[in-house]
Order: structure tokens, then C-alpha cells, then sequence
């Protein structure tokens, strides 16, 4: 409910920049930037070794499991933050992204993280002949305790 409301701010304050030569950036919310920048880091000791191309295993509900899925929330809030941005501020955060690379980290890990073939492994009440179930297919319901 926060993140939408967040851009509002800085929509009062994009009146005050002008049409200078250079390109303007605009960081997205500095603790949001700021725990993304710590999770880029942690996930990248994970991932050390793990080459795009091919694809980290990592065990439900182990440390790495919390830590990725922080991380891939994190995007998530960052996602519905420019979602509710104008379209003005949008460039602005996305050239500040750009700038740090995180966009590119993103999908670096992303590539690293995704399986070759995700097969969804929840319960399946259907008759077991039906197509193989994968991530992309399914709808995926997360059980927060």
C-alpha cells in the first residue's frame, strides 16, 4: 500500500529540474537502494560460481533460499514503486538504474537462479497423464507463517 503512494514525492520535486545537458537520474526510495545494494552483494557470494548458462540449486527454506527471496522481493517492491511513478519519473529512476547496474545484476542473476526446465512440483489433484506442470504454467500460492 506504501509504494504506490511514494512517487507522489517526487513528483512535487521534478518541477525543480530543468533541461540541462546531461541525463538526470533520481534514485528510487535511498532504503529501498539501499537494501537492494546489500542483497547484490550477499547474492553475489552465492552465486560466485555459478556461470549464465547454468543454474544454482538452492534448497527450500535454507539461508540462501531466505536471502534470494529477499532479494527477488525487494525487486518486487521496486517494480510496484515505478509502476505507480508517472511516466516522467520512470525515465529518471530507470537512468539511475541503469547507472548503477542494477538492472543488469538483475538479470545476471536471474539467469543464474532459474532452472533449465522448472517443473512445479506442488500437489496435483489432476489426472497424471495432463501436460508436465512447470513454474510458468502454474499459479504459485505462497503460504507466509
Amino acid at each position: 500500500r506504501l509504494m504506490p503512494e511514494l512517487p507522489k514525492f517526487d513528483d512535487e520535486d521534478l518541477k525543480s529540474y530543468g533541461d540541462e545537458e546531461e541525463e538526470l537520474a533520481l534514485s528510487p526510495p535511498a532504503a529501498l537502494m539501499s537494501v537492494l545494494a546489500t542483497e547484490e552483494l550477499v547474492l553475489e557470494n552465492i552465486l560466485e560460481c555459478v556461470p549464465v548458462g547454468e543454474f544454482a540449486v538452492i534448497q527450500p527454506l535454507s539461508d540462501e533460499f531466505c536471502l534470494v527471496l529477499g532479494y527477488l522481493l525487494t525487486w518486487k517492491l521496486t517494480l510496484a514503486f515505478f509502476k505507480a511513478a508517472s511516466s516522467q519519473l520512470r525515465v529518471l529512476y530507470s537512468q539511475y538504474l541503469r547507472r548503477t547496474k542494477s538492472l543488469n545484476k538483475l538479470l545476471y542473476n536471474l539467469f543464474r537462479l532459474m532452472p533449465e526446465n522448472p517443473v512445479f512440483s506442488g500437489p496435483t489433484s489432476e489426472v497424471p497423464n495432463k501436460d508436465t506442470k512447470t513454474f510458468f504454467t502454474e499459479e504459485l500460492h505462497l503460504d507466509v507463517k
